[in-house]
């Protein structure tokens, strides 16, 4: 919030003390923080003036409305004095004046410029920002996931399904809620995450569970993209490549055409101011101010669309690219896939998740074209009271006459038209063909001449650097003409102060001409007697640093002492148990041939031992034979069992 510098707040003489001030009951000298809570009480109050006449305004923008009023010279404030209650009254009365005055182009500019500045980043933060924000609306979902201890059949089941959603949401590709999708990005998971391979995902820890599913998010996602692309999936898929090529033409052309218009009438304006300031007469009938007000409001709207511009581009440019790495990318999958049933991950998963990486690019190009083409429709409004103030016939009589030129026929009018270096001795000059980087240089009043605008009540006319560019306390500046190349050279602080305390009459030109640093740099009144300028430098800080010894003598302190008798039993136990363990050494494949290593061993020798003969010894075998089982003449049988065997002593 851009807010003034204010002291604190005062009774005026004669009037009690105690008494309220803008709501707040204030001290005649007050802390900074009781100064900041007066300035958000004015802020406030100026806020309820405005809305109870109907008139809804930012509390940016009356902050910047406060500094505006406060700057200007005309209203007689001191930055260095307490402000009496009579001074708040003032203040706020001039604040909701000005910004209930709609037939006004200064305010419409200062609109203008606080809404770019509270809707606009650059390129990179608008992407940080934006990925945060959808981590931040994951973080939920994910939590949920990486808290479950589900153990039951039924709680794994819905486990699996809220990964399955998780996938979706961070993928962006389809709703979690169509059942065609679910099905398609459930079968995606399943090849890589099948439903068993929860338990060990539940095992793991928070932080590792989390990279997990952002990688399987990124995995399922490039299957998803290469099954689309081969024809055998990709439900809710939006071919956002197509889309961008449609979309940056249509919304660069429409920026292009905004500019064109703006331009033109920034060209009118600026012929119009030229043929007043040659002819005074014209001035007295006419009010120079609504006009140069007006060429203000269309130069820094010219200014925004170049920006967007200048993103829109860089937007194509991008995605130009991206488009041939995806085309790459799925060219590689069908190369390493064909007609294998299996294929390594390894191979096939770094190209799933640069698949992933490529399709959150186009995302981020679609939201970051969305977001430049709604700014640049909520810059039209802010050009309304053109057609207002100075109708198309009123601009064709004022144009009667007048040659219209454009920036590039300006510039090309005094091309030839070079200062002469040598004509300088203490100034330094730079030109094309003598500096690098001439065309990345800083040029101060962003780009326009100086001394055109100092002398002729802030007309603003394009800089030619081919002229030459001055420098000039570190800063660079460029002129229309060499007249005025030489002129503002002879007295450069003299134009400079011009051109700052022109600023401070229109608060929108410190935006319009990057005049910030010389307004954050404003000192006391009290500190400037004697002065002609209310500008100083701003001081130059350095960071520094002395060390000191601690302990000038060395220190006695004894590390090994211990006053703890548990400790000292600890380590009498462990030096007593060392007594009994062996020291053990092996080598690995990956210590192998790091050192030399030498073992000693015995020799081994040949030798042999003798063992017992084998004996044997027989004993008799007996044989008993049964006579007569076959019969004979009797039908009995008589048998006679005979005993055949030797004696031992006969074998």
């Amino acid at each position: 919030m851009v807010t003034p510098r204010v002291p604190g707040c005062r009774e005026s003489p004669g009037e009690e003390s105690g008494r309220r001030c803008s709501s707040s009951s204030l001290q005649p000298r007050m802390l900074p923080t009781q100064a900041e809570s007066v300035i958000k009480s004015i802020i406030r109050e100026i806020g309820q003036e405005c809305a109870a006449h109907g008139e809804i305004v930012p509390e940016t923008l009356v902050a910047f409305m406060v500094k505006a009023v406060v700057l200007d010279p005309s209203n007689g404030f001191n930055t260095d004095r307490t402000l009496t209650k009579s001074d708040v009254q003032k203040l706020v009365k001039l604040c909701v004046n000005r910004l209930l005055d709609s037939k006004n182009p200064s305010l419409d500019t200062i609109k203008m410029q606080v809404y770019f500045d509270m809707n606009y980043t650059s390129r990179e933060e608008f992407l940080e920002e934006h990925h945060r924000v959808i981590e931040s609306r994951l973080s939920s979902v994910s939590r949920e996931i990486t808290d479950s201890r589900a153990c039951a059949r039924e709680e794994l089941e819905s486990l699996y399904r809220k990964v399955v959603s998780y996938v979706l949401l961070r993928s962006g590709l389809g709703s979690p809620t169509d059942l065609k999708i679910v099905r398609e990005a459930t079968a995606a998971l399943q090849s890589v995450f099948p439903q068993t391979e929860l338990g060990t995902f539940l095992t793991l820890s928070k932080k590792d569970k989390e990279c997990q599913l952002k990688e399987l998010a990124m995995i399922v996602t490039g299957i998803r993209l290469f099954n689309r692309d081969c024809g055998k999936g990709g439900e809710g898929i939006d071919d956002l490549p197509a889309i961008l090529q449609e979309a940056i033409p249509a919304t660069t052309q429409h920026v292009d055409s905004q500019l064109e218009v703006v331009q033109d009438q920034a060209y009118r304006y600026t012929a119009i101011l030229e043929k007043v300031a040659k002819n005074p007469l014209m001035g007295q009938e006419l009010q120079p101010y609504m006009l140069r007000e007006a060429l203000y409001n269309v130069r820094q709207c010219e200014i925004f669309l170049q920006v967007i511009l200048s993103d829109i581009i860089t937007c194509a440019q991008e995605v130009e690219m991206m488009i041939k790495q995806l085309e790459a990318q799925l060219e590689q999958l069908k190369l390493t896939v064909k007609s294998k049933t299996a294929v390594p991950t390894s191979q096939v998963f770094p190209v799933f998740i640069a698949l992933s990486n490529l399709w959150t690019s186009f995302q981020d190009e679609t939201v970051l074209i969305s977001v430049l083409s709604n700014l640049t429709t909520h810059l039209e409004p802010f050009l309304g009271a053109h057609d207002l103030f100075f109708p198309e016939k009123v601009m064709q009589a004022l144009l009667d006459g007048v040659t219209v030129k454009t920036d590039v026929c300006r510039i090309k009018e005094h091309i030839e038209d070079r200062v002469n270096a040598a004509d300088f001795k203490k100034l330094e000059w730079l030109f094309p063909e003598t500096t690098a980087n001439f065309d990345k240089l800083l040029i101060q009043y962003r780009g326009f001449c100086a001394y055109t605008f100092a002398t002729t009540d802030g007309l603003l006319l394009p800089g030619n650097p081919s002229i030459g560019i001055l420098k000039y306390k570190d800063k660079y500046y460029t002129f229309n003409t060499r007249d005025a190349a030489y002129s503002f050279a002879e007295n450069p602080e003299n134009y400079i102060d011009i051109i700052r305390e022109k600023a401070k009459k229109n608060a929108e030109l410190i935006q319009l001409l990057e005049l910030h640093q010389q307004f954050e740099t404003l000192i006391q009144y009290s500190q400037t007697k004697g002065v002609d300028k209310r500008y100083i430098k701003p001081i130059t800080k350095c960071e520094t640093g002395t060390q000191t010894d601690t302990h000038l003598l060395p220190p006695t302190i004894v590390r090994s002492y211990e006053w703890n008798e548990w400790e000292l039993r600890r380590k009498a136990i462990k030096l007593a148990n060392l007594r009994r363990k062996v020291t053990h050494s092996v080598q690995t494949d990956h210590s192998h041939m790091r050192r030399e290593n030498c073992s000693q061993v015995y020799p081994s020798k040949t030798v042999g031992t003798q063992s017992l003969r084998d004996g044997c010894s027989r004993v008799p075998r007996p044989q008993i034979y049964i006579a007569g089982l076959r019969g004979g003449q009797t039908k009995a049988t008589h048998g006679l069992k005979v005993n055949l065997t030797r004696a031992v002593d006969e074998t």
